[in-house]
Order: C-alpha cells, then structure tokens, then sequence
C-alpha cells in the first residue's frame, strides 16, 4: 500500500535482522503498522496497530473482501477529502493515502503531469497483490501504549519520526523510547525504526534514502537506520 514514510523497499534489508532470532510461535507485532509493507512479508501470528481509525478500517474491510474501485476522480477526491463522514470509512483510508501525492493522507490528489500513469489503476492493483498476505492479521486501532502485546513478542516499531513531516500531531518521543525499555525488560524483543535513538540503542543497520520526510531545504535525504537496547551485563 502507498503510504508516507513506507519501508517497502527497505523490507529486505531489515526483515533478515527483525527475523533472524524469531523463535517457534513467537508473536510478531507492530504498533505502527502504517502501510503494512513489512508485516505482510512476515508468516506466523501478526498483530497489527495503528492510531489512524481510517487506515484500520480500510485493512479490516480488505480482510472482508471489500475492495475500492479502479478509479477516483479529483473531484470525488476532494469531497472525500471534504466530508469524510458521509462516506464508507474502508474507502476514506483508501483514498486518503493511496490517492494522494506521496502517499500523504489526503496530501493531495496524485496525478501525473505527462498523463503516461494512472495512479488510481496502480493502487488498486497494489491492494490486489496485497491482500492475500493480510488475511491472518490481527488489526486494532489504539494508541500504541493500549496496544495489549502477548508475552516474549517480537516487536517492530516505526513510529513517527522525529523533525519530520509524517504526522502533524504532537508525538512524546521521551515516553516512546521509556516503552520501548519497558518491554525489553519484559522479554519482549524491540527494533525501532527512526534516524536517530538514545544513546542507550545501538544501530543495527543504516542506509541513506532520499525521503520526503526530512525537514530541509536541499536534498531530503535521511539515514534511515534500525535500532535494539543495547545489552546490559
């Protein structure tokens, strides 16, 4: 699924490391699920959250088969957009990010300048190929302290990233990163997404992208990097 700040292209690169350790069974989880462009890579028992009640409810009616039409128009775009709810929630999220430029929640109606895409025609056929590696997933919608996560999980956490332009809404990164030692004291097993961590996480893995996120003037360029706790003897 189209979706600001996806790791669809990292997925390879990061799954071997997330995965590496999993052990029989071991519940694999993801509190910011955003676009689901790493979970659906992943076998096993998945649970899936996100804060964002449109995006779930878009997921959920996937699982039951629903899918959006072929196409939007601007106009249709902008009245979604305008009265969100007067429409099918599933059809909200949908066109939301996947209708929008760069995947940005309503972010603007995507459209190609030399008329040689169509994005309605892609998206839909994104959540085609999508959807059979999402059936078996467990979604909630809940802030992600809610989020009730069964003992010894494997956890991946892509949450919004600081001095970026992903959410417009106030995120408390100092309670985040407190919640991510919480559950590693726990027995659970936590890897974080974001460019920069505390300097008690240690960086597993990093790769410069061009990225939209970046607040800055010249190239939005990021070092996206993978983070753990470091271990304490």
């Amino acid at each position: 699924m189209k979706y600001m700040g996806s790791k669809n292209r990292h997925a390879k690169y990061l799954l071997p490391i997330i995965l590496k350790n999993r052990t029989p069974n071991q519940v694999y989880v993801e509190p910011f699920c955003g676009g689901c462009n790493m979970i659906d890579k992943v076998g096993g028992e998945r649970i899936a959250n996100d804060v964002h009640f449109y995006l779930i409810e878009f997921f959920k009616a996937v699982q039951q088969n629903w899918l959006p039409p072929k196409q939007i128009s601007e106009e249709l775009y902008k009245d979604i957009q305008h009265n969100q709810k007067k429409y099918n929630p599933a059809l909200v999220g949908y066109v939301g990010f996947n209708l929008s430029y760069a995947g940005k929640w309503f972010g603007g109606y995507a459209r190609d300048k030399a008329k040689k895409r169509n994005y309605g025609l892609e998206a839909y056929k994104n959540i085609i190929n999508q959807k059979p590696n999402l059936l078996d997933i467990k979604f909630y919608n809940l802030p992600y302290w809610d989020l009730q996560i069964p003992a010894n999980s494997l956890i991946y956490c892509d949450p919004p990233y600081e001095n970026t332009t992903k959410y417009k809404s106030s995120f408390n990164y100092i309670d985040f990163w407190n919640w991510c030692r919480q559950l590693t004291a726990t027995g659970h097993t936590v890897f974080i997404s974001e460019y920069n961590a505390p300097d008690d996480f240690e960086c597993l893995w990093q790769r410069e992208v061009n990225n939209t996120l970046v607040q800055n003037t010249g190239q939005k360029k990021g070092i996206e990097k993978l983070f753990k706790l470091k271990h304490h003897h």
